[in-house]
């Protein structure tokens, strides 16, 4: 029986709370927890949610970017944590996920049981449920997919029309519908997923390396902005697609002036999981020139150091660390992870380079004084996309339809006084509204990242609730090819009672 956590209990106001302090307002939150040890466990609890009459939400790792969890005033959180039973071959060829299970051990528990891994998120923290139904992308997933491509049949609880609880497993043979939205629609939106099952998984690379630029803003011009950015950008348009490129993961981490320093890092195996050449990665690293690399020394924990920017030039100086790394070094999550803070998110995926005017618009708010706000913790996070992502025939058997994008923008703000709410939030929005309204979008779709030549919209697992103001806003996140009115098939058919909802979920 699930552990029930009330207003009189301590540990209520800290398992009321989001990551995000930011959220919600004091009379929006739960009132109460569930916390659930087995899937049975969450059916109980559940089906006593849903008889009161009450509103469930779940969270599985907590880091969910909007309010969707917390915000549920009056109703009850059923949280999936407990649910560590470790993943096993449960009926001889299968893996199993729990849905609360975090990344970091998930990585660690099938490296040593088995030899495999997830192409999942680069977050510890980050609970399994939500980052893979949402899509599950990270480091090695442009070598081998992403986490919702391998998963095999889902654990789920529906609530029928009469309201009773429906324990479900479905994959291609049962439930077809609810398998394909399971796989990358989000969290939410139709159950209770309490476990992903995956009939193989890709091995673990044998050896993974790491690498980085750091460019100093003291030294930086326009010109040289322009030229870093469009330089990352054509590469993965062009040779990022080859399949020999596929092990080569980059993350561009650009940060406000005021932190003097951005930088850009990688990690690198060869598709066959080993580093025995290193040839892609020097390739890429050469593009930045003057930063030439020059030799490393060996790296701990039985990585291999590869060549790194020096400190020759004005552009570069030094090696800027992996700020999110592989399992291997059990320091994994999703983009961004949040810490004990306020923050907020927005995304966009890139089909095609960025354009002169796209790199000055971003140059421009870099290098603003944003009228005084402290913008130290601001990034945008530009991460390499495509390679095996890119199998246009899985828009088809999943519900991630973003299968032509190079890469994936995040824009993430951290904050700790709640007195800078309203300038963080009105810069980032003022920002990305900027950047989006130059001539690559059609007007009726200014300030959004809208589907088309240029653009794949915006990633589920990065919700923006400020995207609502547009009346477009399932099109920038589901597509406009029929994928939102099948989800919407699938909500009524399997949640008819909308039992389970938020801000951004799919609609009835």
């Amino acid at each position: 029986m699930a552990i029930t956590v009330t207003q009189q209990d301590p540990r209520y106001q800290t398992l009321k709370r989001s990551r995000n302090l930011r959220l919600p307002s004091e009379a929006d939150f739960a009132s109460r927890i569930e916390l659930c040890e087995s899937a049975s466990d969450a059916a109980e609890a559940l089906q006593r949610i849903v008889s009161a009459g009450l509103r469930p939400t779940v969270r599985s790792g907590g880091h969910c970017y909007e309010d969707f969890v917390v915000n549920n005033p009056g109703g009850a959180i059923l949280d999936l944590s407990l649910m560590q039973d470790p993943q096993s071959h449960e009926d001889g060829s299968r893996y199993r996920i729990s849905a609360g299970r975090q990344l970091g051990d998930i990585y660690l528990d099938l490296f040593k049981r088995y030899g495999v891994t997830i192409p999942a998120g680069t977050c510890y923290a980050v609970g399994a449920g939500g980052h893979i139904s949402g899509g599950g992308y990270g480091l090695l997933s442009r070598l081998h997919g992403l986490t919702v491509d391998w998963v095999s049949a889902v654990d789920i609880l529906t609530v029928d029309a009469n309201g009773k609880v429906v324990p479900r497993r479905v994959d291609k043979q049962h439930d077809p519908d609810l398998f394909r939205a399971c796989r990358g629609a989000g969290g939410g939106n139709f159950g209770i997923i309490t476990a992903f099952l995956f009939d193989k998984l890709p091995p673990v690379p044998h050896e993974v390396v790491h690498a980085g630029l750091s460019f100093d803003w003291d030294t930086m011009t326009e010109d040289r902005f322009v030229t870093i950015l469009t330089s990352y950008g054509h590469y993965w348009e062009t040779r990022g697609k080859e399949p020999d490129t596929h092990g080569l993961f980059s993350i561009l981490d650009i940060s406000h002036v005021s932190t003097k320093r951005f930088g850009l890092s990688l990690q690198f195996c060869n598709p066959d999981g080993t580093c025995s050449d290193v040839s892609v990665v020097n390739e890429f690293l050469n593009l930045f020139s003057p930063c030439n690399p020059s030799p490393g020394a060996p790296a701990p924990g039985g990585e291999r150091a590869i060549p790194h920017a020096s400190t020759k030039g004005e552009t570069c100086a030094g090696e800027y660390p992996m700020s999110r790394r592989l399992w291997l070094d059990a320091t994994v999550g999703d983009g961004g992870g949040e810490g004990s803070g306020r923050a907020k998110y927005k995304s966009a995926y890139m089909k095609t380079n960025f354009t002169a005017e796209e790199a000055r618009r971003i140059y421009k708010h870099m290098t603003s004084d944003a009228n005084g706000i402290d913008l130290r913790g601001f990034v945008l996070a530009i991460d390499s996309y495509g390679g095996a992502i890119n199998r246009n025939q899985l828009a088809e058997e999943t519900s991630i339809w973003q299968r032509s994008s190079i890469m994936k923008l995040q824009f993430q703000s951290y904050w700790q006084n709640a007195g800078d709410d309203a300038g963080r939030l009105k810069w980032l929005k003022g920002f990305y509204s900027d950047l989006y309204s130059g001539s690559e979008v059609d007007p009726q779709y200014a300030s959004t990242p809208y589907p088309g030549k240029h653009y794949e919209g915006c990633y589920i697992n990065y919700p923006d609730s400020d995207m609502l103001a547009y009346p477009f806003w399932p099109q920038l996140y589901y597509g406009d090819e029929g994928l939102y009115p099948f989800l919407q098939g699938v909500k009524r058919r399997y949640d008819p009672n909308n039992i389970f909802h938020h801000a951004m979920s799919v609609r009835l």
